[in-house]
């Protein structure tokens, strides 16, 4: 690489973050990665194997405070912006989840424009394309958007949402700064360490067959590898400026990725029925993550993702590859 000016990482010690951390690395970009704590700074020097030749480096950084932003953005050539909560069950209150989102987005793009910093690639998510009241059959696009108010519509939805609509608003009034987002599905694949969090917590549950059934959810599944690639190409191709990039190979629905891994591991008892939307709700009482699912299941859902495909000349790892590399780490603790 000829520009040694950093790339801006927010949020480095996550489980995207750290598979996009590694990937400039390897192409020889300087990567400034933010963390909540610098506890964790060796964590991802570990995971993302830095070269130890100075062009992995660390900054403090909060999504709710103001402090360190500008220090942080200055003197960088762009900001990939992958820093969101992301639970696997709805908080008590939705705010603490929205607005973390919202106002860190906002404070990301905000200092990119003070500094000049005119490039910025966030991490947004299929959530915030797919739910909303649509004819039967149809299939979303890039060009969609979820209402927050539909019935399926939870906290983490309405946060991506309402992130990625406030960046947009933002770039509308302050057009000089250049914004594509990567919206991925559910991100599987292997992970850099065994800090992968939530993304993985849903495989984990499929394979303890803890759920003598499944629920009826459609799940929009995308290899980290994608992701990631996704995210570089964003950052490296002036044609992605101002584009929407569905990040997401397929829709597999919950009993048939039971079906894939009961499969791939015959030994194990992992559930690949549907269950009753009677027995879901009873569960519900008592899982919060179940309740938070619940309005998804049976909902309908089709992709059409040729922007990507076509538009891009993309080929994604398939949805069965990256479920069972997921399942592999699981296994193995990554």
């Amino acid at each position: 690489m000829t520009d040694t000016r950093p790339i801006l990482l927010t949020g480095v010690s996550g489980f995207i973050a750290k598979r996009i951390a590694y990937d400039l690395l390897q192409k020889g970009y300087h990567v400034r990665g933010s963390l909540r704590s610098m506890d964790r700074a060796d964590e991802v020097r570990a995971a993302v194997q830095d070269p130890g030749d100075g062009r992995l480096t660390f900054v403090e950084l909060d999504l709710t405070r103001d402090a360190g932003w500008d220090a942080a953005v200055t003197s960088c050539q762009a900001i990939l912006h992958t820093a969101s909560p992301f639970p696997l069950a709805s908080p008590k209150n939705e705010e603490d989840l929205i607005r973390p989102a919202v106002d860190g987005t906002r404070r990301a793009l905000k200092a990119a424009r003070m500094a000049g910093v005119n490039r910025v690639v966030l991490t947004s998510s299929m959530v915030a394309i797919l739910y909303a009241e649509r004819p039967a059959g149809y299939a979303a696009t890039a060009a969609d958007w979820t209402d927050v108010t539909h019935k399926s519509a939870s906290a983490y939805i309405k946060s991506k949402t309402l992130a990625e609509q406030a960046a947009w608003d933002f770039v509308k009034r302050n057009p000089e700064v250049q914004l594509t987002t990567v919206n991925p599905g559910l991100v599987c694949g292997t992970p850099m360490d065994n800090r992968f969090g939530t993304s993985l917590e849903l495989i984990q549950r499929v394979m303890s067959g803890k759920d003598p059934m499944l629920p009826d959810i459609p799940i929009p599944v995308v290899d980290i590898e994608d992701v990631s690639a996704l995210h570089i190409m964003a950052l490296e191709r002036p044609d992605t400026i101002g584009q929407r990039i569905m990040a997401t190979d397929d829709v597999l629905r919950m009993p048939a990725i039971g079906a894939l891994l009961a499969a791939t591991y015959p030994k194990r008892k992992i559930a690949t029925k549907p269950a009753p939307r009677f027995l879901l709700k009873a569960l519900a009482m008592f899982d919060t993550s179940l309740k938070t699912a619940m309005p998804q299941v049976g909902l309908p859902m089709q992709i059409d993702t040729r922007a990507t495909t076509e538009g891009l000349s993309y080929r994604f790892v398939p949805s069965d590859t990256a479920i069972q590399r997921s399942a592999e780490a699981v296994i193995s603790g990554a």
